[in-house]
């Protein structure tokens, strides 16, 4: 697959296309796959469209800081390892790609809504349903009520495709070798805000979500925790962030599907005042480069023993 050019926006500006970009997501896939391990950065997406841009009520500086902003720049040796690497183009205050396609908050919306949609969770009762009502800060993204339809197709055109790909990658992969195991990458602010369970308080430098032991088989936590423990690096599991929903959709470790989380600590890597790459990122992308050669060597064997999660 030919990748798309990524738009590069500036720390106090964005510069987005009319439309969402298509296709909304990129596989950077490897010659050959050399293992049943797949990595994914589905919030660094920074293609913002104009007119989302100009329907905001925020600057678009505030918009950026929900990003995971720069993860795929932090992953991007998955693909010389022969580890493809799945990325999201849209950004996460746009469409959030690791919520159910359509789990929104009716306050946020004229009129009712259908009935297919998820009305009540502990993501819409934060306001960060799969459209969000509000950034990592606490302030609202939109003056006014929102039109469903222009939502829903938000949601077709970004959210549907990239499960599409995601399901047909991680298909494709448990086909070739009996097994997989998705990395799912995220990064978190370093100290909690408003709208976390840890206000004001420093986080670690990385937290494993393997939804609590279900998502994923133990063999793949401990062996990422002590990969990145034997980095220097200061592991928890599960708090604040067990797994979103890409994790409990898919893990499944008795049919041979795992799927671990990892939030890392923006302070590692990013500016984050002004979401832009810090002195940290080639040191941090080197480290993580570690850990996809310590998950590879796992084996599809292990990945595929229905026993292995218990």
């Amino acid at each position: 697959m030919t990748p798309n050019r990524r738009q590069e926006p500036a720390p106090g500006e964005i510069a987005g296309p009319s439309r969402p970009s298509s296709p909304p997501w990129e596989i950077l896939a490897p010659g050959e796959p050399a293992s049943p391990v797949v990595f994914a950065s589905p919030h660094s997406g920074r293609s913002y469209p104009r007119p989302f841009i100009a329907a905001s009520r925020l600057d678009a500086l505030t918009l950026r800081r929900s990003e995971d902003a720069y993860m795929d720049r932090v992953v991007a040796g998955a693909p010389d390892r022969g580890v493809p690497l799945l990325l999201a183009h849209f950004p996460r205050a746009y469409v959030d790609p690791n919520r159910e396609a359509f789990e929104l908050d009716p306050a946020m919306f004229e009129g009712p809504l259908p009935a297919y949609v998820n009305t009540r969770s502990p993501r819409i009762a934060a306001g960060l349903g799969t459209v969000a009502r509000v950034v990592a800060s606490g302030d609202d993204i939109y003056p006014g009520k929102l039109d469903f339809a222009e939502v829903r197709e938000r949601i077709e055109a970004c959210h549907v495709p990239y499960h599409r790909a995601l399901k047909g990658l991680l298909d494709e992969t448990r086909r070739r070798f009996g097994a997989c195991l998705l990395v799912d990458c995220h990064s978190m602010p370093s100290v909690g805000g408003p709208m976390d369970r840890d206000p004001g308080l420093k986080r670690v430098d990385m937290v494993l979500g393997d939804c609590h032991g279900t998502s994923a088989a133990a063999v793949v936590t401990e062996t990422a925790e002590r990969a990145l423990k034997g980095l220097g690096l200061v592991v928890v599991r599960n708090t604040p962030y067990a797994g979103g929903f890409t994790a409990r959709h898919y893990g499944n470790p008795a049919r041979g599907v795992h799927v671990l989380q990892i939030e890392v600590n923006r302070a590692l890597y990013l500016d984050e005042a002004n979401v832009a790459p810090g002195p940290g990122l080639p040191g941090l992308a080197e480290k993580m480069n570690r850990l996809m050669n310590a998950l590879k060597d796992i084996g599809a064997e292990a990945l595929a023993t229905p026993w292995a999660a218990q």
